[in-house]
């Protein structure tokens, strides 16, 4: 395998034959959120299915640096047909940072521009934008790319007034407004053959949009690691979780988005009877610039009710991840307003464990499609509270399907998530 880290203009390496095969290119300049972990997905797949062609994923020049354990990957590879090549530093240096609307849409036409020049650098036959989602103003614009492109549509919001019976903001009004007009025009770009969506109840509204493009849908990948009963039995004391208290995990960076306050503000509004009822356990990192403030809110629910909460502020690795939602009765996804998945949800049905989630967005439809537990409206903390009162008295597994649950986590698994990409590329 070779990284290209220098600018291909004056590369003279790329092996010739290879050109008369598929060439697939993988684009995304951000090093942050999703898109290293389904790049990883990705190669892997591509390396155990032994795929024709050859794969080339473009980066930006510290990608190679903090995600090096993905280009090991590619490294090992036997087949040597995974490259992945980072633009010039000079180019990452020019890109304009995301500041405002309009700085985001010039940092949109920045990368298009990128993109087609590395495809044409690469003899690219196709490429896969890995967050469609930024590149929506070239393509409703009507920007044509040097070769045919397929994108992954993370958050779509136009559909969200069909799911559930939510209330929306004028802004976010605004937002599914604005998208009802881009949306149709990205799907009619005679570059896009692909459009794969990472929220399924949003395809049936973009087919009928009209455009040429395919539309499908894609899991959200989640590696889940099994523990054993010994070592989840072994944390569960480490933690020091009292006998005949009935565990509520909220997993993740601790911040106001995950509803941290909205949480702990229903706590005082349970019956009384029920607080020794209650363990609270947060696990994940506490956001460093609100942590003052939800340690002393966890302190005063500490010091006034008898409930029991422990705090693990510490990073968990991927393999240790799923042990704490087995030791788990209840999984909080209280989320504020949020756009898109959470594996949160995935996590919590592999583990066959009910959620008490947002009733908004995807993340409600997705609790309510697959009964994985009760989906309220988390920016009230009495309707948490009215939740968290049904668990607390009634046997949390009621709640959630179990057939549902394991056919949801299927769904989601990361190889359908490869399969689905490079059987429609």
């Amino acid at each position: 395998m070779q990284i290209y880290t220098e600018n291909l203009e004056t590369n003279h390496n790329v092996n010739q034959d290879s050109l008369s095969q598929r060439r697939i290119m993988l684009f995304e300049l951000n090093i942050r959120g999703h898109y290293a972990v389904y790049v990883q997905h990705l190669v892997r797949y591509w390396q155990e299915q032994e795929l024709a062609g050859h794969l080339d994923i473009v980066v930006s020049p510290k990608f190679l640096e903090e995600h090096s354990n993905i280009v090991d990957i590619a490294l090992e590879s036997k087949q040597k047909n995974i490259s992945f090549v980072a633009i010039t530093p000079e180019e990452a240096k020019g890109l304009i940072p995301r500041k405002s609307p309009i700085h985001r849409a010039l940092r949109a036409l920045q990368e298009w521009h990128l993109m087609c020049k590395y495809a044409t650098l690469l003899k690219t036959t196709e490429c896969l934008l890995m967050y469609c989602d930024t590149s929506q103003t070239p393509l409703s614009l009507g920007m044509r790319a040097t070769c045919p492109v397929s994108g992954i549509y993370f958050r779509p919001t136009f559909h969200y007034s069909e799911l559930g019976q939510n209330k929306f903001t004028f802004k976010e009004q605004v937002q599914q407004w604005r998208e009802r007009i881009i949306v149709p025009r990205v799907l009619a770009n005679k570059s896009i053959k692909t459009l794969f969506s990472l929220d399924p109840f949003a395809v049936k509204q973009m087919e009928k949009f009209h455009g040429k493009a395919k539309i499908i849908p894609l899991s959200d990948p989640i590696k889940i690691y099994n523990n054993d009963e010994s070592e989840v039995e072994q944390l569960k004391q480490t933690l020091g979780i009292e006998s005949g208290r009935r565990v509520f995990l909220l997993f993740g960076v601790i911040n106001g988005r995950k509803g941290i306050y909205q949480v702990l503000e229903s706590i005082k509004l349970l019956p009384p009877e029920l607080w020794e009822k209650l363990c609270l356990v947060l696990v994940g990192s506490i956001h460093l610039q609100e942590k003052e403030n939800i340690q002393s809110r966890i302190n005063e629910i500490s010091n006034s009710v008898p409930v029991q909460v422990i705090v693990y502020d510490k990073y968990i690795a991927n393999k240790e991840i799923q042990s704490y939602f087995l030791l788990s009765d209840v999984i909080l996804a209280p989320y504020q307003r949020h756009v898109g998945a959470s594996s949160i949800l995935i996590r919590a049905a592999a583990a066959y464990k009910p959620v008490l989630s947002s009733d908004y967005g995807l993340m409600g439809e997705w609790t309510r499609h697959n009964h994985l537990g009760l989906a309220v409206d988390s920016t009230s903390p009495s309707e948490i509270a009215k939740g968290m009162t049904r668990f607390l008295l009634e046997d949390p597994s009621q709640f959630a399907n179990h057939a549902l649950m394991q056919s949801f986590v299927e769904e989601n698994s990361v190889d359908n998530f490869a399969n689905t990409i490079f059987s429609h590329i």
